[in-house]
């Protein structure tokens, strides 16, 4: 049942709860990076994992089944997390691929590469000048940063993405943390992601418990898919400002980043 962020309870307070649903269960854990694993930053590549945060999850993948769910490109979130026997799914689930000798892969919307490029090449016609903006092209999206932007100009680089979309039907926003994604129109999203990686990996079973951290609208598709067979965690602040305060599938929330890889060191342990 959804409740808004400010309602949900800490995991650290309900943690004789939270160890009962877990008890006798084996764990498939998934995990968003950016503002889960590390703290949201001006810009992309400043999204560097801390070497304790590494170990932690270095050490829980040894344990149990460990997905990376970004959206990131692939190639740049395993570069960042840097372990190998991880499983990592890319560009909001998109782009999945999974290692050990699986030669298991999934690629959603490989066949919008053309115009997706094309909308790469607008917005870095139309935007790029707008000072703070950043393109961050991607194999299956392209994302348009304006975190750094002045606010007077918010309004001028959601119209030239409307106007994109406007013209391409076959193409959707995805909004996040003060970002634009522009990715296919397709049925599509790490919620979808976290079911086919449960069923490919023959971890859809009642002994098998998932969980999923998180901490964007985008992460909402992925605590709904699991609504009522696995556990939401959404990472956020201790408050919620009532004009940020918004409804949530997540079960439980920890206070940041920081306290979301104490979680993890927790279920390790």
């Amino acid at each position: 049942m959804s409740m808004n962020f400010s309602d949900l309870p800490s995991a650290f307070e309900r943690g004789e709860e939270l160890n009962a649903r877990l008890a006798g269960k084996k764990l498939a854990i998934f995990l968003d990076y950016d503002g889960t694993l590390t703290p949201i930053v001006d810009r992309p590549e400043m999204a560097i994992l801390s070497d304790d945060a590494r170990a932690i999850v270095r050490d829980l993948a040894s344990r149990c089944s460990l997905a990376i769910v970004s959206g990131r490109d692939r190639p740049d979130v395993e570069k960042l997390v840097g372990i190998d026997n991880l499983i990592y799914a890319g560009s909001h689930g998109f782009d999945i691929a999974i290692p050990g000798g699986k030669a298991i892969q999934r690629e959603e919307g490989a066949q919008f590469a053309d115009v997706l490029d094309r909308v790469k090449a607008r917005l870095l016609a139309e935007v790029d000048g707008i000072e703070g903006s950043l393109i961050e092209p991607k194999k299956s999206s392209v994302a348009v940063h304006y975190r750094l932007v002045a606010p007077d100009r918010h309004a001028d680089i959601q119209a030239i993405v409307d106007a994109i979309i406007a013209e391409h039907p076959n193409l959707r926003i995805t909004p996040g943390k003060m970002v634009y994604e522009i990715q296919p129109k397709l049925d599509w999203n790490k919620g979808k992601a976290v079911l086919w990686l449960l069923e490919a990996l023959d971890l859809d079973k009642p002994d098998i418990l998932p969980m999923y951290f998180g901490d964007d609208i985008t992460d909402e598709d992925a605590f709904r898919a699991l609504s009522g067979k696995g556990i939401g965690i959404f990472v956020g602040g201790a408050t919620v400002e009532a004009k940020t305060d918004r409804p949530t599938d997540a079960d439980y929330r920890v206070e940041d980043p920081d306290a979301a890889v104490r979680l993890l060191d927790t279920l390790a342990r």
